[in-house]
């Protein structure tokens, strides 16, 4: 794995490896990740990333919210609950020197806390089939996480639908991975 563009481009994370099982790392394949930011970098999205609070829920290895850092965002908070993935997220932000741009919450993203600012940008990368995603942008949006306009990108093995309160604005397909973008507070 390695950061697409912006600033930290061509920069390797830590290897996955072997993983672990149980905490059901999938991180997004750079490809993937690739496409995603040339949409979120174009179009009806351009200046998305520019100064962006991101908030990376089942942040993994942070690679979402570290190609954002990367492409211009100003602060990303990272949320996850796993021991293997937490070490990795640490480990590639201190690979990055990007502690001062981040924050790292462990947490299951069914419980956050209450939020200090909201963000413009939520990444939502839930384990796949395990309908995780919908309570997480709910108790996101009850602890005051997601900006009444904010952009949320969810990633899941089919297409999803927008909750309400937001509006899906495109669905894109990479194989067996979808990725919905939706708008908060749009009818």
């Amino acid at each position: 794995m390695r950061i697409v563009a912006g600033r930290f481009r061509g920069r390797a994370l830590a290897a996955v490896g072997k993983g672990d099982a149980a905490a059901h790392l999938r991180p997004t394949a750079d490809r993937v990740r690739e496409s995603l930011f040339n949409v979120l970098g174009g179009g009806k999205f351009a200046g998305t990333l520019e100064h962006a609070r991101v908030l990376d829920l089942f942040a993994g290895t942070g690679a979402l919210g570290l190609e954002a850092l990367s492409r211009g965002a100003d602060h990303v908070t990272f949320v996850d609950s796993g021991r293997k993935a937490l070490a990795l997220l640490r480990e590639n932000i201190r690979l990055l020197d990007v502690e001062a741009d981040a924050r790292v919450l462990t947490s299951d993203a069914r419980r956050l806390p209450q939020a200090s600012a909201p963000c413009d940008l939520i990444f939502l990368d839930p384990p796949y089939g395990q309908n995780l995603g919908k309570p997480a942008l709910a108790k996101a949006a009850e602890m005051g996480w997601i900006d009444a306009n904010a952009l949320v990108v969810w990633e899941e093995k089919s297409p999803q639908d927008a909750p309400e309160g937001y509006t899906r604005e495109d669905n894109r397909r990479y194989g067996d991975t979808h990725i919905s973008i939706m708008r908060r507070g749009l009818a």
